[in-house]
């Protein structure tokens, strides 16, 4: 039996389906993946790799500060020289400070949690949006929050009568006496929100708030606006802290990383015995776009034999 060629009717025919398929995308450009919306930093240490997603939204000033450094994108001071360089700041150095059931710190160039980068900067919180504003800073049964974390006199003169006193001039027991009542008023009136003002931190409403929960990344420091190069891991949730750390980013890979960190034996101050090392901190590149392919060409009847 011969074999027949088809004539240009059925070609068509059988084509059709083919070409109907091609043309919606024909001479129409594929759209490109959607952009990634935060940087994502690769944490690698001598006990595994973790990614954090970083949050400028929550924290512009933070973010960048922390990717500059770990770039080598910053100048700070070296601890050794005093001289002011520009490299990787976080190679080499280690978690130095490692509590379990609470954190991971790291970022210190000294290694024992007293060293900095040659400067410091604010914070980046919006107490409002964390609801510091509406949380009492002395409860119903009289006894302060527990965020406040007062536990002795000295604590409760600090954070709740010290600023009052102040603001009335009291400066002895009779002008104590006189202006009791409006002490009481305007201790009952505190919100957290108040006394951590009082004691000198200040808050931007027009940041996302961001809170101290489980895995995020945020700035060790000693005090209001006084962040620099120090950082630390939460393992668990830190109510505590919010408010009074700037959190910048959270962990979107590798918590088993941080966790096997926070398990490893620790000494006098909580350093561990065996040193765990940031070997780097570099941003992660975007993946290149694909170029785009073009219509496949429909395939033709072909003669056998």
């Amino acid at each position: 039996m011969k074999t027949r060629i088809a004539g240009p009717e059925v070609i068509i025919i059988l084509l059709l389906p083919l070409l109907l398929a091609a043309t919606p995308d024909e001479g129409k450009k594929r759209k490109p993946p959607p952009a990634r919306e935060n940087p994502v930093a690769v944490v690698k240490t001598s006990l595994g790799t973790f990614r954090l997603e970083l949050w400028p939204k929550a924290a512009p000033k933070t973010v960048k500060n922390f990717l500059d450094l770990a770039e080598g994108r910053r100048e700070f001071k070296d601890v050794k020289t005093g001289e002011m360089v520009k490299r990787p700041f976080y190679d080499g150095l280690t978690f130095h400070r490692v509590i379990k059931n609470f954190m991971i710190q790291g970022g210190c160039p000294k290694g024992d949690g007293t060293g900095d980068p040659g400067y410091t900067f604010e914070d980046e919180i919006n107490a409002k949006g964390l609801g510091l504003d509406k949380l009492k800073a002395m409860q119903k049964n009289g006894a302060p929050h527990p965020w406040l974390v007062i536990r002795t006199r000295n604590d409760f003169r600090r954070w709740i009568t010290g600023p009052i006193f102040k603001q009335l001039g009291i400066t002895s027991q009779e002008e104590l006496d006189k202006k009791l009542d409006e002490v009481k008023k305007r201790v009952n009136a505190l919100t957290l929100m108040d006394v951590y003002e009082n004691a000198g931190y200040r808050y931007d409403e027009t940041l996302e708030p961001a809170r101290p929960v489980k895995g995020v990344i945020a700035m060790a420091n000693s005090g209001p606006n006084t962040n620099g190069s120090q950082f630390f891991v939460d393992l668990v949730d830190t109510p505590w802290l919010t408010g009074k750390h700037t959190v910048f980013g959270k962990v979107v890979e590798g918590f088993e990383v941080v966790e096997k960190i926070g398990d490893v034996k620790v000494g006098p101050g909580a350093r561990p015995v065996t040193p765990v090392k940031i070997l780097s901190i570099r941003e992660e590149k975007p993946a290149k776009k694909a170029a785009p392919e073009g219509p496949k060409k429909p395939e033709t009847p072909r003669k056998k034999g």
